[in-house]
């Protein structure tokens, strides 16, 4: 199934120069008046290299078909991730290296499709969109209005994205998974 390289996630398998690769990180770039790219950290199921490769936007990436099996996210234990199917309560372990920059998105009890290939778990499909807890960031400011100034704040998942200067601790923003990017309050 060929999609255009602005949709490539974190999570996703793709076939690149005839062999499997798990996407690791997206990066959109956009520079000053060139062409927009987008920069992505591949991972070779086979052997296990990671490398980088940039594609144009209108590329066309082949993302493989896998069989998906929704899965509760339960608890990391270090570089574990434990996932349990809510049909038949198995358990999957995913090492941080197959998750990639994925786990900044995880949290318990959330809904997430794991892909597997030959019966093996080889990745996750994260959602469009998630929901985090801001932990830590500066104070907001009373008068501050939607601009283009910009503060970080730490999610509960140690996150970091860059936000308006009106968020403060303790609420809840939906975060683009494909950039790492604050969307709006939740």
């Amino acid at each position: 199934m060929a999609i255009p390289a602005t949709q490539m996630r974190p999570g996703m398998i793709i076939k690149h120069n005839e062999q499997l690769h798990l996407v690791f990180k997206v990066e959109h770039r956009t520079p000053g008046n060139l062409r927009a790219f987008i920069q992505a950290k591949l991972r070779n199921l086979k052997s296990g290299a990671m490398f980088e490769h940039r594609f144009r936007s209108a590329d066309a990436i082949e993302k493989v078909v896998v069989d998906a099996v929704t899965m509760e996210f339960l608890y990391n234990d270090g570089d574990d991730y434990y996932f349990m199917n809510p049909e038949d309560y198995e358990q999957t372990v995913l090492k941080h290296s197959t998750l990639g920059d994925a786990v900044e998105y995880l949290t318990p009890n959330m809904q997430i499709t794991v892909s597997y290939f030959d019966g093996v778990a080889v990745g996750i499909d994260l959602p469009g969109t998630v929901e985090l807890t801001v932990i830590e960031t500066e104070p907001g400011l009373k008068s501050a209005t939607a601009s283009s100034v910009t503060k970080p704040a730490k999610m509960e998942t140690g996150l970091v994205v860059q936000v308006p200067p009106f968020i403060n601790e303790g609420e809840k923003i939906k975060i683009d998974t494909s950039e790492g990017t604050y969307l709006s309050r939740a």
